[in-house]
């Protein structure tokens, strides 16, 4: 893989597109692209840059411009220091103007072009790239729109080839929608026409170096000393949780910290669409699916793996996100002696959860009456953990809620710690506080039979 991206890098450069010949309904596609002549207006320097691109490729050994970690800092600088080498060279190109200059071609030929600023910003965590002239980026919860442009839309289709070849994946009319990561684990999707009726879209979820760990969780406010001690017993003493929440709620980094209180002598077997889990134990092995090949063939799903996971002798099962019919396949190791494990949904509420559970089941084909479907979720789930995005950009634990078993019926659900609004302050900031029901949880028992003592106090 490395030396046919060498050989594309080298013999084929990205260059403007030449004017874009479609026309719809007698008007230029409205996708926000320029033509050829217009981007090399824009950027005058194209083909300059082209040219010590080459250069950079044909001196500099490419196994540093190809790795998959990237050059290491000193490499950067001296790599840097080539291209200012070159561009003194040029009369074209004022002493002004060299650093700029430099800055873009290493940013382009090392790190992924106009966004390369961005990834290296630790106050974003999140990019959006909707079209060539807007790029929003996440900061502390809240989104923001940047100054940064692409050339074109072709100059996007690139960056995004870019980030999916090292990984086997691919992007085209045929397969226009593709997950992927970033060498560091960030997570990537892209989706481009004819899906992306605008041009192609790119977001990047920014993978944290340093996880944050449960302290963090407590500082931020995301949750409370007492409950964050409630739910290390409860992992430690082996119940299954499912952490659920709206899209960015903070889902992942929650289940991240609940794996942080799994023992270290136990195997771990995680399972995920796109790697993002960073667990700190030694015994864990990670599984990530794969999507089909060309021919469509070849494909391997959440589902297969769970289902081999049961063989890879786990100690617990920790599942990235179930949003198919491999709900069904996690229910039944749930309920089959594979005690521990953890996994994220999405979902409204605690209650929604449930519901969503039961349609999860039933996507998996296997014709079960609705009843038999809440059995399994009552006697599988132990505790549900639901998070929450506020408008204010902070992301809290809203519920902790233990599954009691059923009803008639019904699954009755009994709220542990809840989080109350009751307000929003004048600039801006939620207000409300986390309050335990007083009600004691009917884990308790299977905690001190593990030979875990809550303090006292603890459900006050």
């Amino acid at each position: 893989m490395g030396s046919s991206l060498y050989q594309r890098l080298k013999d084929k450069p990205w260059v403007p597109p030449p004017p874009d010949p479609v026309v719809e309904r007698g008007e230029r596609r409205r996708e926000g692209g320029r033509s050829g002549d217009e981007a090399l207006e824009a950027d005058p320097h194209r083909t300059l840059k082209n040219r010590i691109q080459l250069r950079l490729i044909d001196e500099v050994d490419a196994r540093i411009l190809i790795s998959p970690g990237g050059p290491s800092e000193e490499q950067r600088a001296q790599i840097r220091e080539r291209i200012l080498q070159y561009l003194a060279e040029e009369e074209s190109v004022s002493p002004l103007e060299r650093d700029e200059l430099a800055e873009t071609l290493l940013a382009e030929i090392l790190g992924y072009g106009p966004i390369e600023p961005l990834l290296r910003d630790p106050s974003v965590s999140e990019i959006m790239v909707n079209g060539r002239d807007q790029v929003y980026v996440e900061r502390k919860g809240r989104l923001e729109k940047v100054p940064v442009q692409f050339e074109d839309d072709r100059q996007i289709l690139h960056l995004i080839e870019k980030i999916v070849a090292p990984l086997g994946r691919r992007i085209d009319e045929s397969s226009p929608m593709v997950d992927a990561r970033l060498p560091d684990g960030s997570r990537v999707n892209a989706i481009i026409p004819p899906l992306a009726l605008k041009g192609p879209c790119l977001t990047i979820r920014k993978f944290s170096r340093d996880p944050l760990e449960v302290d963090d969780l407590i500082r931020l406010g995301t949750l409370t000393p007492k409950m964050a001690v409630f739910l290390e017993a409860a992992v430690r003493a082996r119940l299954n949780i499912i952490v659920s929440g709206g899209t960015g709620s903070g889902k992942t980094t929650t289940l991240n910290v609940l794996s942080s209180f799994i023992p270290p002598d136990e195997r771990i077997i995680t399972i995920e669409d796109a790697a993002e889990l960073q667990l700190r134990q030694e015994h864990v092995v990670s599984l990530e699916t794969r999507p089909p090949n060309i021919e469509g063939k070849g494909e391997v799903t959440i589902r297969q793996l769970v289902r081999n996971s049961l063989r890879m002798r786990p100690d617990r099962i920790v599942i990235g996100e179930v949003r198919s019919g491999e709900a069904l396949d996690m229910l039944q190791a749930m309920n089959t002696g594979h005690d521990g494990s953890l996994t994220t949904a999405h979902a409204n509420s605690p209650r929604d959860l449930l519901s969503r559970l039961e349609t999860m089941v039933l996507m998996a084909g296997v014709d079960l009456p609705v009843r038999a479907i809440r059995e399994q979720i009552a006697s599988a789930i132990d505790l549900i953990v639901h998070q929450s995005r506020f408008k204010d950009g902070s992301r809290k634990i809203t519920h902790i809620t233990e599954v009691q078993g059923m009803e008639g019926d019904v699954i009755v659900l009994q709220d542990l710690f809840r989080f109350q609004a009751y307000g929003v302050s004048p600039d801006g900031r939620v207000l409300g506080e986390f309050v335990a029901t007083g009600i004691r949880p009917r884990c308790q028992e299977r905690m001190e039979a593990a030979g875990i003592e809550l303090p006292e106090g603890l459900f006050d």
